[in-house]
């Protein structure tokens, strides 16, 4: 019987679980999907109870597609910055309150104004947005207090599954950044944010490396799984953090591109380096600094990446779903560079990195009435990029210097789209080929925590790529220009969104 390593990512919308082996290969996979919850219009909501029985159900089917398979360990990756609320008995008082709930629109106004914008930047490495812990606490100290009373513990979503597991408290520092009460350089709780905001330590998990066992698989747990009690569970980490372990990204000469619904550019740092703006999250990674480790990570986000082009989909065919990306892609490709001078700004929800306005709009520019289909398609295509690229000049600024681009994400398979990154950006860009990649962190913290092997050396061996793809030096000239045209864009018309 084979030796594997059990990850489970406790998603937003699904949790994903895989079983490699110790040597990196996918043996089995399987997911388990749940609803977000939305009792009114500025709710995001999860019963802790879902997670588990879509864990369990997730579990006992790897476990069903690789009988000849033993799990040693057991490794987890989750949704940052949600809220579980415990009382005495360690029951959840409240449905989980998930990142995109948008209820605490006046404590994220409070927190900062009382601490001050550029202390809070100084401490957490990141401005506070509605969803993040701190403000999710604070909303139910100001509206629910008699709740608020009976707390006892505060859990980020992992670390919840994580106790149903093993019965112990913990948490990790790239998990616990992303809670808004937690000291990036100290990689501990934050006192003075604890203060202000009348936490109690003992309400919050001791913080643990993510790469170190922190429990074992309790009895109850393990029959739900179908698993043996005993097996050690690693500590785990953020779904972001783990992700950059799962794409090979842990060094400070790779950035990793996501185009997916949102967009995000994550840059690997071996020291903290926070943006006095406010314009980027800096946030502890899943690696322990050290001499030649990355212990921080810099993030850029953007709101409607794949989701812009999803949403030009809806507009331009009677029956979207019949219409593949593939085939819209292509339509793109017949369509010149610049699309003859249209021009997209994809703030279709407003825009965080570099302007953290909710107030930005879409813009469609320069629109003829020779433009068709394609020209539509690309213009988008090149307006996210032209987005991303805008974003990663503050990483840049921070001193981010990659010499390659790792693209994953829905908008990693198109090889035109590849192509238009690496001209956008003057760099080469590899697709990651790997699938699931939180979940394979997951995996790789598992090993690492029971001395498997090196949770940087196996981040960079398990991560499979296509071939790179180079850019254009005629057509990153020419996209340089066409960003600067973007960037004005934007500032022209700012003023007016509102």
């Amino acid at each position: 019987m084979s030796e594997g390593l059990l990850g489970i990512d406790l998603g937003t919308s699904a949790v994903k679980v895989l079983l490699t082996a110790l040597d990196g290969p996918v043996v089995a996979s399987a997911s388990a999907e749940y609803p977000i919850e939305q009792p009114q219009p500025d709710r995001a909501e999860q019963a802790p109870d879902m997670w588990l029985r879509a864990v369990a159900g997730a579990v006992r089917e790897v476990l069903a597609q690789a009988p000849d398979s033993q799990v040693i360990a057991i490794g987890l990756s989750g949704q940052m910055h949600g809220t579980v609320l415990l009382d005495a008995d360690h029951r959840p008082l409240a449905p989980a309150v998930i990142w995109p709930d948008r209820r605490s629109v006046e404590e994220v106004q409070e927190i900062t104004e009382r601490i001050g914008a550029q202390r809070l930047y100084a401490i957490t490495g990141s401005p506070i947005a509605t969803g993040f812990q701190a403000a999710t606490v604070r909303w139910f100290q100001r509206h629910a207090p008699e709740l608020w009373r009976q707390v006892q513990r505060i859990l980020l979503p992992k670390d919840y599954l994580r106790f149903w597991l093993t019965g112990v408290f913990a948490t990790d520092p790239s998990d616990a950044a992303g809670a808004l009460l937690f000291d990036e350089v100290r990689r501990d709780w934050s006192d003075d944010l604890l203060a202000l905001l009348e936490i109690r330590r003992s309400q919050l998990p001791p913080v643990q490396p993510s790469a170190s066992i922190c429990g074992r698989l309790r009895e109850e747990a393990a029959q739900a799984l179908g698993l043996p009690a005993g097996l050690p569970v690693a500590t785990g980490a953020a779904d972001t953090a783990c992700s950059l372990l799962g794409a090979g990204v842990v060094r400070s000469d790779r950035l990793l591109m996501t185009i997916s619904t949102g967009g995000q550019l994550a840059q690997p740092c071996e020291t903290v380096r926070i943006d006095a703006q406010g314009r980027i999250h800096t946030f502890c990674s899943a690696l322990e600094p050290g001499e030649g480790r990355a212990g921080w990570y810099q993030m850029a986000a953007m709101l409607a990446a794949g989701l812009a082009l999803r949403w030009l989909r809806e507009q331009l065919y009677d029956d979207p779903t019949s219409v593949s990306y593939d085939r819209m892609m292509a339509l793109a490709s017949e369509a010149p560079a610049g699309a003859d001078g249209l021009l997209f700004l994809p703030y279709l929800l407003g825009e965080r990195t570099p302007y953290m306005d909710p107030t930005a709009r879409g813009v469609f520019f320069g629109l003829m009435l020779s433009h068709r289909r394609s020209h539509l398609i690309r213009a988008v295509v090149e307006g996210v990029t032209l987005a991303a690229c805008n974003a990663y000049g503050v990483l840049r600024e921070m001193g981010a210097t990659p010499r390659q681009i790792v693209l994953a994400g829905g908008g990693a398979r198109s090889r035109f789209w590849q192509q238009v990154v690496a001209d956008v950006f003057g760099a080469p860009v590899q697709a990651l080929r790997t699938v699931e990649q939180s979940a394979v962190g997951a995996c790789i913290l598992a090993g690492a925590a029971i001395g498997a092997f090196d949770a940087t050396e196996a981040a960079q061996a398990w991560a499979h790529y296509a071939d790179p793809v180079q850019p254009d030096g005629e057509r990153h000239r020419f996209y340089q220009e066409r960003l600067r045209a973007f960037r004005a864009l934007y500032q022209r018309n700012a003023g007016h969104f509102a």
